[in-house]
């Protein structure tokens, strides 16, 4: 009988590369929030991490249209792929706000916000480094769970921080922290998707 071409495994490597990736940005912003000093380095240094993020993503589609046999449906791969790159991308967002803004110092708001991306962030490191075992597809689902959490946590701290921007500052100032606000907010929404997406293949998979 001849065996079937083994099924190409180094996507959940990329995937938990690329994650890791992903935390490594949020605590570079997080960082930059509560150490509002060398902003132009921090931001450089949250860049690098972006690009690199872009690699990754490069290589594994790459490989997906090099690769016969995948261990997960193709689409999932890519949404998997393709939402993990929109996390960086919203965290890179922000840090570049910072700049391009000429924000002085950053809200208690901000720093709370950046908080919950790097805790959604590591529920993301937890859940996709398990996605390779299918032999517990509940503590991927219980760790997706979290993830829904840190996001209904952030639309709270998204909320409150505009309430208070509409009460204490000028219009110059609700501008351009409604901008940094709402990148932060769709950073852990995009966590969100993450997870979303490791259920469908969960339930694929079961």
């Amino acid at each position: 009988m001849i065996k079937l071409m083994p099924r190409e495994m180094v996507f959940f490597d990329l995937f938990e590369q690329s994650a890791a990736n992903v935390h490594a940005g949020a605590e570079a912003l997080a960082e930059l929030m509560h150490n509002y000093v060398d902003v132009p380095a921090r931001v450089k240094k949250i860049k690098d991490i972006e690009h690199q993020g872009d690699k990754l993503t490069h290589e594994t589609y790459d490989r997906l249209n090099k690769t016969f046999i995948t261990p997960l449906d193709r689409e999932d791969i890519h949404d998997i792929c393709a939402r993990l790159d929109d996390i960086l991308d919203l965290v890179d967002t922000s840090a570049n706000r910072m700049t391009i803004y000429k924000i002085d110092q950053p809200t208690e708001d901000a720093q709370a916000l950046a908080d919950c991306l790097v805790q959604a962030t590591q529920s993301v490191v937890e859940a996709v480094g398990k996605l390779r075992d299918m032999k517990a597809p509940e503590e991927v689902l219980k760790l997706c769970v979290i993830i829904h959490t840190h996001e209904n946590n952030g639309d709270q701290l998204a909320q409150r921080a505009l309430a208070r921007l509409f009460e204490t500052m000028d219009p110059i100032n609700i501008i351009k922290w409604k901008d940094i606000y709402g990148d932060l907010e769709m950073a852990t929404d995009r966590c969100e998707d993450v997870a979303n997406a490791l259920e469908s293949v969960v339930i694929k998979n079961a």
